[in-house]
């Protein structure tokens, strides 16, 4: 019923405030808080006769293809796999795409950037209640976990999330939301950082600090950034020489980091080793059986998978890993020629192209610590689907030459895929 700028904003609330276990359960159905949302913003699309901005580019054909061979594994798994998998690919895909339909410009992204920054102020304000007194308020009045996890003497907020990890890693991956609406909306801006800045602290996770850290020295990177090719290439050769020089792979490096005290860096890096070892079992459509690669059992089936990457190869396979791959890929290309298509926009639209790289590169790099298993999917969706809209936008407005005027005055004309 809201105007189409305040749309998403029902949607982004239900995913910051409802924990994921609260569902409507119907016989093997579970409808949780996400996905009637997605369900209702459908409804919304399809009455008011809404499309996705710009038309499908190769980011949202990637999604598709990823949510198809998702559910195609299955056959490989076991029976009840297929109504789970269903499930994951109508709340990812169908997030995804409420996202393009409603993020169209460079300034609906910029909206959501301060509806955020907003949104988090009574979230932080209650982690870090949990983080004081170790009472989870959201398990009161929700149902679901009261008391908080204790390490080191510490509690370790999670709020309505399913783990202080994914709280902590929402915060650092919408802090540069709030970063990037400084020059513009300072107040708002420093509303949002104190907020974000609270859901990390009140976490007391590593994981989210270094999430924040990769973010902030791909933003530093800005002013530098003509020469990124360069940096890039440079971190590829440390990491080759790391690997060389190392008696542990180069992966063992996340064994060292613990910013928070009690960090499990060495089990992450592990399970990478495990999961090369064990690659016969699970490269061609996955595996239901992972309890030997480690010593923690989260099932009677499978050992604790804190690494994102690999729980696409256990989902499906090498295939479904390398799609996903591909996902990530495809956004940091359309990032690449969104900058190169907007050398001639304000800075504050470049900048605004940067920072949704950024957090996308936020992203990977937490993917290799931690796997998303609530609602806190939903933020990589939300960036992913920016990204598709500005590369529409971008494609749309391409400049063709009309073959009827001169070739020395080219004219410009929306690039609908007829034009030579």
């Amino acid at each position: 019923m809201v105007p189409r700028r305040w749309s998403l904003l029902p949607l982004l609330i239900g995913v910051a405030y409802v924990p994921f276990g609260q569902e409507i359960e119907i016989g093997p159905l579970h409808f949780t808080a996400l996905r009637i949302l997605t369900t209702v913003g459908f409804v919304r699309v399809l009455s008011k006769g809404e499309r996705v901005a710009g038309g499908l580019v190769l980011l949202d054909k990637l999604m598709v293809l990823w949510g198809v061979w998702l559910v195609c594994s299955s056959i490989f798994h076991e029976d009840s796999v297929l109504i789970t998998r269903l499930g994951v690919v109508f709340d990812d895909l169908g997030v995804y795409f409420l996202f393009r339909i409603y993020l169209r410009e460079s300034e609906d992204i910029r909206n959501v950037f301060k509806i955020v920054c907003v949104l988090f102020v009574p979230l932080a304000v209650m982690m870090l209640f949990e983080e004081a007194t170790g009472k989870n308020y959201f398990g009161v009045f929700f149902g679901g976990w009261t008391e908080s996890l204790l390490r080191n003497g510490r509690f370790r907020a999670q709020g309505p999330f399913e783990h202080p990890i994914l709280a902590g890693t929402v915060g650092a991956v919408c802090f540069p939301m709030a970063l990037n609406l400084w020059r513009q909306e300072r107040r708002l801006a420093l509303v949002g950082l104190l907020a974000t800045g609270g859901v990390i602290v009140a976490s007391a996770s590593s994981g989210p600090i270094m999430t924040l850290f990769s973010i902030l020295g791909a933003m530093a990177i800005w002013k530098i950034r003509s020469y990124l090719r360069m940096i890039c290439w440079l971190g590829v050769i440390v990491i080759v020489i790391l690997n060389f020089v190392m008696q542990d792979p180069v992966y063992f490096l996340i064994a060292r980091i613990d910013l928070a005290g009690g960090s499990t860096g060495w089990y992450r890096a592990q399970l990478i080793r495990s999961a090369i070892e064990h690659f016969d079992e699970w490269w061609l459509a996955g595996t239901d059986f992972t309890r030997n690669w480690m010593h923690v059992k989260v099932s009677k089936e499978h050992t604790d998978i804190t690494n994102h990457y690999i729980q696409m190869g256990v989902w499906g396979g090498m295939p479904l890993m390398l799609m996903f791959v591909a996902v990530l890929s495809a956004g940091f290309a359309a990032v690449g020629r969104g900058l190169r298509a907007n050398r001639e926009a304000s800075p504050g639209d470049q900048f605004i192209i940067w920072t949704l790289g950024c957090i996308l590169f936020g992203h990977v790099t937490t993917f290799l610590s931690v796997s998303y298993f609530d609602q806190s999917i939903v933020f990589l969706y939300l960036v992913l689907a920016s990204i598709g809209s500005i590369d529409a936008v971008r494609m749309v407005m391409t400049p063709v030459i009309n073959v009827n005027a001169s070739w020395s005055s080219p004219e410009y004309e929306p690039n609908l895929g007829n034009n030579c």
